[in-house]
């Protein structure tokens, strides 16, 4: 994948592989041991069912790793996206 500033990530509607607005980029989570992104943190369409969704607040959290392209918008895979509402949440200690 091309490199992007995550400046220019902030704010960019994100979409699922099958077109649905999913809803607009607002943060991103990394891992600051390895500096990778862990999710993106997106706040959902008005019309979006959040519960297919794993949830943090008025957000949803998208896997990075469902990400397939960022242009104009960033294109998500629909079936990672909904398969990581069901994870159970990771937790320190």
């Amino acid at each position: 994948m091309k490199k992007i500033f995550a400046k220019n990530l902030r704010d960019k509607q994100v979409v699922s592989s099958d077109g649905v607005t999913l809803g607009v980029l607002n943060n991103i989570i990394m891992d600051i041991r390895s500096g990778s992104i862990e999710d993106l943190v997106v706040k959902p369409d008005i019309a979006l069912e959040k519960k297919k969704y794993k949830e943090d607040g008025d957000f949803i959290l998208m896997p990075f790793g469902s990400v397939r392209a960022i242009k104009d918008y960033i294109v998500v895979d629909k079936t990672m996206s909904l398969a990581s509402a069901a994870e159970p949440p990771v937790t320190e200690g």
